[in-house]
């Protein structure tokens, strides 16, 4: 059956990832970012491939903004009922240098941003009696040197998950989260780049660590929010799935 799915931070990496995959799947899909923009390339590529997508610009800390978009999703896509709470951002620094605007910024985009994002759509979900909820954590949330802000908000994020999993599940709506392990896109380039090392030589540190030996593409975790996203899924919620390559790599 065809869904309205909404993923944010779609312009690229694993959002785009996750977006294309979901229209694969049949799915169509508004591709969120904060610059409407940005993600024309994810949706050319759906449109391309014979799907349907709409690109839409928000600020998912902003409450304004997400019941905007959620209502022009609505509107012209039709009511949203899968949601993949992507969107997301770094502020590392180690404790005594990072500033309260670091902690803000990265707390509000991903834990403010899929509290907003979750409860605009849900009402959407309770109305068909049907949901999907996958939430983006991270491997970081089992603690991580320089990032305390997206550490607290990776972990935060899963305690929101079982939450959501806990109060939505009489309505038919499932909540998971996909903890990835270290995934080659954008921001761990911008990584690598912040503590200037070469991104080849980055990547082949953190393999040697990874008991799969390699590193992960977007995809596997597009894959993985296929899954929870599937009909298949129903009974499937409030856990949290380690995409890493190993138990905690």
């Amino acid at each position: 059956m065809t869904r309205i799915a909404i993923v944010t931070g779609a312009a690229r990496g694993i959002g785009a990832a996750t977006a294309l995959r979901l229209a694969r799947d049949g799915h169509a899909v508004a591709v969120l970012d904060l610059d409407e923009a940005s993600c024309s390339d994810t949706v050319a590529a759906i449109t391309q491939a014979g799907g349907r997508a709409m690109a839409v610009g928000a600020n998912v800390a902003d409450s304004g903004a997400v019941q905007a978009a959620v209502a022009r999703v609505t509107e012209e896509l039709g009511a949203p009922t899968i949601l993949v709470n992507n969107a997301g951002i770094i502020r590392d620094n180690l404790l005594f240098k990072m500033t309260e605007d670091d902690w803000d910024s990265v707390l509000g985009v991903h834990l403010r941003g899929a509290f907003l994002m979750s409860r605009a759509v849900q009402q959407h979900q309770v109305e068909a009696g049907w949901g999907r909820i996958v939430n983006l954590s991270s491997t970081s949330a089992l603690g991580n040197r320089g990032q305390a802000n997206y550490a607290a908000a990776k972990a935060g994020m899963q305690g929101f998950t079982k939450t959501l999993a806990i109060e939505l599940g009489r309505y038919g709506v499932t909540a998971n989260a996909i903890a990835p392990g270290f995934i080659v896109t954008d921001m761990t380039r911008s990584t690598a780049e912040r503590v200037g090392v070469p991104f080849d030589d980055f990547v082949a540190h953190s393999v040697a660590d990874i008991p799969v030996a390699r590193a992960g593409a977007p995809e596997d975790i597009a894959n993985a929010a296929a899954f929870f996203c599937s009909e298949e899924a129903g009974f499937v919620s409030g856990q949290v799935l380690y995409v890493a390559g190993g138990p905690r790599a």
